[in-house]
């Protein structure tokens, strides 16, 4: 299986992008949120319960779809605080097991326009992040730090792209093919 792992920043597009990706090769899209909003009713944001139980779920996904011969797996995926530090090399490892490939994908975009984009109504069809106050207290206090990230193999601004450009990078930089 393909894993392509899209990271960044809040409202870097990474969903938006990915959507473009999955149309564009048939590749499945696991999206972070789906989790997240998953375990949202029961505990809270950050606990450990909470933490627990989304690292094991997303690995879950990785392995199961890595052993039912699933071609490709676009997830999408926020550094910060809460996730564990070994959580990067176990979901390298879940998918090396069954002899797939981690493609690592980096959105970024200026803070200014992160924060313009943080109001956009597609955010709230999920939980995310929406307050400019959080984004700033979160962002001062390192909370997003991507240093622990391997290196990408594509880091895309997104406010220099569309998302149809992006995705159409992505899938030619990583030659990913595509089912249309």
């Amino acid at each position: 299986m393909r894993l392509v792992f899209i990271y960044g920043l809040p409202a870097t597009g990474k969903l938006t992008v990915a959507q473009e990706v999955a149309a564009m090769t048939g590749y499945k899209l696991f999206h972070n949120h789906l989790v997240v909003d998953l375990l949202l009713p029961v505990f809270e944001f950050g606990s450990p319960p909470f933490v627990e139980l989304r690292e094991d779920i997303w690995l879950s996904v990785f392995n199961r779809a890595s052993r039912s011969q699933t071609a490709g797996l676009i997830f999408t995926f926020a550094p910060e605080a809460t996730v564990r530090p070994g959580f990067i090399q176990e979901a390298m490892q879940a998918v090396a097991a069954e002899n797939g490939e981690v493609d690592f994908v980096e959105l970024v975009c200026p803070v200014a326009e992160l924060k313009r984009r943080l109001g956009n109504a597609s955010r709230m069809n999920y939980q995310k992040l929406t307050s400019v106050e959080l984004f700033e207290k979160l962002l001062a206090a390192g909370s997003f730090d991507v240093a622990h990230m391997p290196k990408p193999r594509l880091s895309i601004d997104t406010s220099v792209l569309s998302p149809v450009q992006a995705a159409t990078l992505i899938v030619q930089k990583l030659e990913l093919g595509g089912s249309h």
